[in-house]
């Protein structure tokens, strides 16, 4: 059975007709192939005008989307020959943010990315992709790993945010964050990050300071999120939908501000609806991005990406 958000309530209501109308017909009953015709038609409208006009807070409702497809997802589908590489060389090895080295179209790459999970084993196991300090270490070790050997570095971003378990803090999660973005910036390789789902705070950008920032089209990026920004603000998680509006968290308001460097398109209906061509689609576009990276040596993509980020705040964005 099909996930339905909130926002797609009739959408979901004519959808469980037409599966009705569909199983009578299996069943031997009467032909319906013109009333199932009639309702899929109405559906495929339906959805097209509701995706048309999405607000912030239902776009962060289908970046969240269980059935959105995962990091490893894109890995398994774009990345041949894949080693994972794991732990930090430190305490742990954390199963929220995945690494290792791989092919891309033929170019030997090292891939990060946070992953979620996909049932409840898998997300529990995944701690729902909000990293510890030890992932974020281990995202380091991998970016300057990928330095050493010149190897290009891609990433999939898809996280509420760091972990804010005590036991995170006393682990020194800030400090590593910190030293994640770092690793980022100075690698002297190309780097591309795709925020493929949601991308939370400082745990998003810790696997982002790349020369090239993708976004999927229904997904966000954002200092905090909706319903943390509301508590703070008004006491008030209810008052989230009108966070998700003042934070400019979508990949339109991102592209606009030139916080972001591309848009990839979703299916209608969002990414969950047709998995294979979304990763296709992301392939492409990281591709696009990475290939004329590939001709500029270390220093020149340190001191463009140094650049590309003090830009930001030089432009006086509000």
């Amino acid at each position: 059975m099909r996930h339905f958000l909130d926002f797609e309530k009739p959408l979901a209501e004519l959808e469980g007709k037409i599966e009705e109308l569909r199983r009578t017909t299996d069943a031997g009953g009467i032909d319906v192939a013109e009333e199932v015709g009639k309702l899929s038609d109405k559906a495929e409208k339906l959805l097209q005008a509701t995706y048309a006009k999405l607000t912030p807070w239902q776009k962060t409702q289908v970046a969240r989307h269980p059935e959105r497809p995962k990091c490893l997802t894109y890995v398994d589908a774009l990345i041949e020959g894949f080693i994972p590489l794991a732990g930090d060389r430190a305490f742990a090895d954390d199963a929220a943010v995945v690494g290792g080295m791989g092919r891309f179209r033929g170019q030997a790459v090292m891939v990060l990315g946070t992953e979620k999970g996909t049932d409840t084993e898998s997300r529990i196991r995944h701690n729902f992709g909000s990293a510890k300090p030890e992932g974020y270490r281990k995202a380091r070790r991998l970016m300057e790993l990928a330095g050493r050997f010149g190897l290009p570095i891609l990433s999939f971003v898809d996280t509420a945010g760091a972990f804010p378990g005590v036991e995170a803090e006393a682990r020194g999660q800030a400090e590593a964050i910190a030293r994640s973005i770092e690793a980022g910036l100075d690698a002297p390789v190309p780097f591309v990050a795709t925020i493929i789902g949601e991308g939370g705070s400082g745990g998003a950008i810790a696997l982002a300071a790349a020369d090239r920032v993708l976004m999927l089209e229904h997904s966000i990026y954002s200092v905090i999120s909706p319903e943390g920004c509301a508590s703070i603000l008004w006491r008030d998680a209810a008052q989230a939908p009108t966070a998700a509006d003042a934070l400019k968290l979508t990949a339109q308001d991102l592209s606009r501000l030139a916080l972001v460097d591309g848009v990839v398109p979703e299916p209608l209906g969002g990414a969950h609806r047709d998995a294979a061509a979304t990763v296709q689609a992301v392939g492409d576009k990281v591709w696009a991005s990475l290939e004329p990276l590939l001709a500029l040596d270390g220093g020149t993509l340190k001191a463009r990406r140094r650049e590309k980020f003090l830009e930001m705040g030089r432009s006086g964005v509000v």
